[in-house]
């Protein structure tokens, strides 16, 4: 997916919305735990009930990978799921690699040509080689672990090096390493006030914004001081949404909730 056909989604459902689908066991509903698939069954009612009022989706793969090669198949049937019902959605396989050249390569190819996610997050801190394997892939989309949102993000990234701040020397670099525009970002909703510089160092770039909702990020902050002209955002609420009721209307509860913030966003844009 394009960033240009991304846009068009935002612009049509007035959303910008993307819902985590970080799926826990022992926080689903109790009756789904008889079904063959707990979890795939789980994220097909939360799409089902959501897919309209969102423009992306980010199965955070921890959350599959605990439970090995069952995890790992719901993840498999989730993602064609989205691809052959709602290929206008854009995907984010929130798995955060980042490695020597040959492993990244490697990486890339199990998201991006087996999984077929539109996109992957991916951690910067070994460099060049570790993320321009990820960035060769058409209309593919890195998205690199930035300013995060929680606490630990102080230990390093926002420490001055050489008189700026490590997370704004990473988006500097960044933007000098081949086939850049294909990157994305990620920027903690927790830093709101952080966006108005970032958006001095990146500001067409498209930014992945967790931390609304559960974490406590303020939507209108960072829409504020983080969204551009061709708005440049993807929302990300997680445990906010899906898990909104653990009972027989676990999925309408979430819709609700993805509705709340999808309304909020609509005002935002108007």
């Amino acid at each position: 997916m394009t960033t240009q056909q991304l846009t068009a989604q935002i612009k049509k459902k007035n959303s910008f919305l993307c819902i985590g689908l970080d799926v826990d066991l022992d926080k689903i509903p109790k009756h789904l735990l008889s079904e063959e698939d707990p979890i795939f069954a789980f994220n097909k009612a939360i799409i089902d009930a959501t897919h309209h009022l969102c423009v992306a989706y980010k199965p955070n793969t921890a959350f599959y990978e605990a439970y090995g090669l069952k995890g790992w198949k719901a993840l498999e049937k989730t993602i064609l799921y989205l691809n052959e019902k709602h290929p206008e959605l854009f995907t984010v396989a929130d798995a955060k690699r980042g490695d020597i050249g040959n492993t990244s390569t490697m990486y890339a190819k199990a998201f991006f040509d087996d999984l077929a996610f539109d996109s992957v997050t991916v951690a910067p801190y070994m460099g060049k080689d570790s993320v321009e394997p990820f960035l060769v892939f058409d209309n593919k989309h890195t998205i690199l672990l930035a300013l995060t949102s929680n606490q630990g993000a102080f230990d390093f990234q926002t420490k001055t090096v050489d008189g700026q701040e490590l997370y704004k020397q990473v988006l500097e670099t960044s933007k000098t390493w081949k086939n850049a525009q294909n990157l994305m970002y990620v920027v903690g909703a927790t830093k709101a006030e952080y966006l108005r510089d970032i958006r001095q160092i990146i500001p067409d770039s498209f930014l992945l914004v967790p931390g609304v909702g559960a974490q406590g990020g303020n939507l209108q902050d960072v829409c504020k001081y983080g969204m551009n002209d061709s708005v440049g955002l993807l929302i990300n609420s997680s445990r906010g949404i899906i898990y909104a009721s653990q009972g027989d209307d676990f999925a309408q509860a979430a819709a609700q909730k993805a509705e709340d913030l999808q309304q909020q966003m609509k005002a935002i844009l108007s």
